[in-house]
């Protein structure tokens, strides 16, 4: 597994109180940006990207994290439909893909995440797909949703372990994003990224400060080769993809022989 320089520093409780009051300030700020451009028409897609960045810039600022990036990014420009598979141990995985990477991304949320006042509210507006995981028919319907937000150029993020692992390490998948991307015949793109989960450590208030974090892009895997069928050789080869980003040695290409795609973000 990769190895990432240990955390330089762990939050005092004034430093967390301030994290938290800094991360809700500024949430709230990108919020009501979103409802009053939207109020007056004035809200474009290209809009929410460029929000989107910001506000995670700003929220992996607070926390000092040092992002590198490697592997080789898709032209998620080129018609076909993107879903991108990353392990999920953090609160601070969909801001460090919205800095690292391109496109308009949105995330595959929990139903839940729609009842924060402000926060679902604009969520909605920026499309963001939901999924009620505990009700199989809506979740059918939030699914086709999301197929016709990929189909109109939006990159799908989404969580195929369901739940924050607390040691960075896989947990087992949920077929649900599976059958999403076999229903689009989408490309799926395996990230990993590594260190995260020691940002922020799942169901912890412990925030560890100047982490350095390394998100990972791997091989693309198109699922027009699968069928459903074959559900379960898809969700192994896509395993397969994300464990060997793990254990790629720290400078080398994450996809093969391409070159190196790395930087330093602050």
């Amino acid at each position: 597994m990769l190895r990432l320089q240990p955390v330089t520093e762990s939050a005092t409780l004034a430093r967390r109180i301030g994290v938290v009051l800094g991360t809700c300030a500024v949430t709230l700020y990108y919020c009501l940006v979103v409802i009053f451009r939207a109020l007056f028409g004035r809200l474009s897609r290209r809009d929410i990207d460029s929000y989107t960045r910001r506000w995670s810039s700003l929220l992996l600022r607070l926390v000092r994290v040092r992002l590198s990036v490697e592997g080789q990014v898709p032209d998620f420009n080129d018609g076909r439909r993107y879903l991108l598979l990353c392990n999920h141990s953090s609160h601070y995985d969909i801001p460090a893909t919205f800095v690292a990477l391109p496109g308009s991304i949105r995330m595959l949320t929990k139903k839940e995440l729609f009842r924060i006042p402000f926060f679902g509210r604009a969520m909605r507006l920026a499309e963001f797909p939901s999924l009620d995981r505990h009700n199989r028919e809506q979740a059918l319907k939030d699914l086709e949703i999301a197929k016709r937000m990929m189909e109109s150029g939006i990159v799908l993020w989404a969580a195929p372990e369901g739940t924050r692992s607390r040691d960075g390490r896989l947990l087992p998948f949920k077929k649900g994003c599976f059958h999403l991307a076999l229903d689009t015949q989408a490309v799926i793109v395996p990230v990993v990224i590594n260190g995260i989960h020691r940002v922020l450590p799942a169901r912890t208030w412990q925030f560890n400060l100047g982490q350095a974090v390394c998100l990972r892009v791997g091989e693309p895997l198109d699922v027009s080769g699968y069928g459903v069928e074959q559900l379960e050789e898809l969700m192994a080869e896509t395993r397969r993809r994300m464990e060997a980003l793990f254990d790629q040695p720290a400078g080398e290409p994450a996809t093969g022989d391409t070159p190196l795609a790395a930087e330093q973000l602050r």
